[in-house]
């Protein structure tokens, strides 16, 4: 029997591995770099141990130390989590040449299936060799890892080279890996898995699909279980190819097996040897805690001769902190506040007050729904999002309501093309109107009306502040029987709470703030000073750091009075452990180059400025 588990990973992911074994019993060691000394995954485990370090390089994909760690702690037994060392057959063998228990399948299945150019070979499927003209478009792809990191489409023969130098890259930072291979690109085709659960008995589960095809950077943002819309037919192949994977490599434990679903044909990805970040929803559906099934598997437990059956309808959205209208870009800082209302599951690793950093990935939770149909599991997702409180950083919260309440969604019409063809739309501002009003009737409450009696109404009072992008500014008066505002009825404003009668209906605004930061409902304001700064000019052409991270790259040869051309990549930033490409505005001169390889950068920062050649 586990009495003690080490989870070779953090955040949310530890959280949620820390939660079952507290509800089994089983006492719980966390590891974490120097960024994470305060991290929720650091506070709740029973004891500790610090990676020096911060960069996942010297502390999270450190096998040698995190084995140290175990055996220090005390530790019987060490879960990977998912992410990280999680497909890494060597620290699987580093764990059990320990005498640890390992909780997850042999090393020698992660080792056929962790490399997806063996893995599709094992399955019958070459990898692309020379690349044509006609074989566009195609993938570069990451033979180690997931998650949507060193994955890079290519449509044009002359990007294929800068593809695979990228993806090289950033697949080295992320997995410590930097093998890439080229596969054909299927075009809005489904991006469908089925989960397998299998002991050391023989006995291999299929519980049911999901569907994963909403994705940005072809990593995941909304999923489903089960996949709707599937023909029985295709069901019962993706069940076979699932188990066939799942045996040809004696499998054990929780592992997933990945498909793109087109013209009613499935296109093997690859098997996924570890738990995944969207088990959630089969959890859900078929009232089941892998976590726990995983932790019973490992110790030697056999598994029922057939799974329990699935009920209901799950739907799970990743809450990140970044910016959809910009590139998705990462955000960091100060997360004030994250709660969602009952009736949904909320996996988070962060509580009010962390710190959101530059190290890591920028999922801050992920939302879950579960109800008897499909529509009613998406009505209660979105409802629930959108009435979340998320005071800090910029998130994905508004895209991911716009996303569920999608015509294409809602009917079940998604690919994996769903975020090229409607991001537009679905990043579009839609303010509310009400909510610079409230913010300053909430700020103007218990200040004093006037310095005595008075005849004369007072002056009307300004206030500006920015929101979605725009500058607004509104009026208000004090009066003697509170405060007033044209075109509305203030029938109730304190610090906390105004309600505003606007035709004959009250709309009511929960007002929270943080400095100049100011959130009314779902909106994100910041209060501007009552005059702007005359000298906050920057010259035309400049290139300002859109997040925080480090300059990983220059462009070769790039310096101060070269000639560049519009769209050309000029500097590359790496944030959490994606890299970002900043390019040139305009066809023009590079009259300054401030940025250096290296170099630490937040988010305002002036890299460059590009003058454009004036026609």
């Amino acid at each position: 029997m586990i009495s003690t588990l080490l989870v070779a990973n953090r955040g949310e992911i530890a959280c949620r591995i820390f939660r079952t074994c507290g509800e089994l019993g089983i006492r719980t060691v966390a590891v974490h770099s120097d960024a994470d000394e305060n991290a929720l995954h650091a506070r709740v485990a029973d004891a500790a141990v610090r990676l020096p370090g911060a960069t996942p390089a010297e502390t999270y994909l450190r096998g040698d130390l995190i084995v140290k760690a175990a055996l220090a702690a005390g530790a019987d037994a060490v879960h990977p989590g998912y992410g990280f060392l999680s497909e890494n057959p060597e620290f699987a063998r580093a764990v059990l040449d320990a005498g640890l228990v390992w909780i997850g399948p042999p090393p020698e299945a992660i080792e056929a299936m962790a490399s997806k150019t063996r893995a599709k070979e094992l399955m019958g499927i070459a990898p692309l060799g020379e690349v044509t003209e006609a074989d566009l478009p195609v993938l570069v792809k990451a033979a180690a890892g997931g998650g949507g990191r060193g994955m890079r489409i290519v449509r044009r023969l002359e990007e294929l080279q800068s593809a695979l130098e990228g993806a090289h890259a950033e697949a080295a930072s992320a997995f410590g890996d930097g093998e890439v291979f080229v596969e054909p690109y299927v075009e809005d085709g489904r991006h469908v898995e089925v989960q397998i659960l299998a002991d050391t008995h023989g006995t291999v589960w299929t519980l049911g699909t999901r569907d994963c095809s909403l994705q940005r950077r072809h990593q995941k943002v909304i999923e489903e279980a089960p996949a709707p819309g599937l023909a029985s037919r295709l069901t019962e192949e993706l069940y076979a190819l699932a188990v066939r994977a799942a045996r040809s490599v004696s499998y054990v434990g929780a592992g997933t097996v990945e498909f793109l679903v087109a013209d009613g044909r499935a296109h093997f990805l690859e098997m996924n040897t570890r738990l995944q970040v969207e088990h959630p929803v089969t959890e859900a559906v078929f009232g089941l805690d892998l976590v726990a099934e995983q932790l019973r598997v490992a110790e030697g437990h056999p598994l029922p001769a057939e799974p329990p059956r699935a009920q209901g309808h799950a739907v799970e959205a990743r809450l990140y902190a970044e910016d959809p209208a910009r590139d998705w870009a990462p955000q960091t800082g100060t997360l004030h506040r994250l709660a969602v209302p009952a009736g949904v599951r909320l996996d988070t690793g962060y509580t009010d007050g962390d710190t959101i950093g530059v190290h890591y990935d920028p999922m801050l939770a992920k939302v879950v729904a579960h109800a008897p149909t499909r529509a009613e599991a998406i009505r209660r997702l979105a409802g629930a999002l959108e009435r979340a409180a998320l005071h800090g950083p910029v998130t994905n919260r508004d895209l991911l309501v716009r996303s569920l309440r999608h015509a294409e969604f809602v009917s079940a019409r998604m690919d994996t093309g769903f975020y090229d063809r409607h991001l537009t739309d679905l990043t579009e501002p839609a303010p509310d109107p009400y909510a610079p009003l409230a913010a300053a009737l909430a700020d103007a409450h218990g200040r004093s009306r006037f310095g005595g009696w008075r005849n004369v109404a007072s002056q009307p009072q300004a206030k500006r502040y920015e929101m979605a992008g725009e500058e607004h500014e509104v009026h208000y008066r004090h009066t003697r029987d509170g405060l007033a505002a044209e075109g509305v009825r203030v029938a109730h404003a304190d610090a906390r709470r105004v309600v505003l009668e606007v035709d004959g209906v009250q709309r009511k605004f929960d007002v929270t703030r943080y400095g100049d930061q100011v959130y009314v409902n779902g909106s994100r304001l910041t209060a501007l000073p009552r005059f702007p700064d005359p000298t906050a000019q920057l010259a035309p052409g400049s290139l300002l750091a859109p997040m925080p991270g480090t300059v990983v790259r220059i462009a070769e040869g790039l310096s101060e009075g070269a000639t560049v051309q519009a769209g050309q990549p000029l500097i590359w930033l790496e944030a959490m452990k994606m890299q970002h490409q900043i390019a040139a505005p305009a066809t023009g001169t590079l009259s300054a180059l401030h940025a250096k390889a290296g170099q630490q950068v937040e988010p305002g920062m002036l890299l460059a400025v590009v003058q454009e050649t004036s026609s």
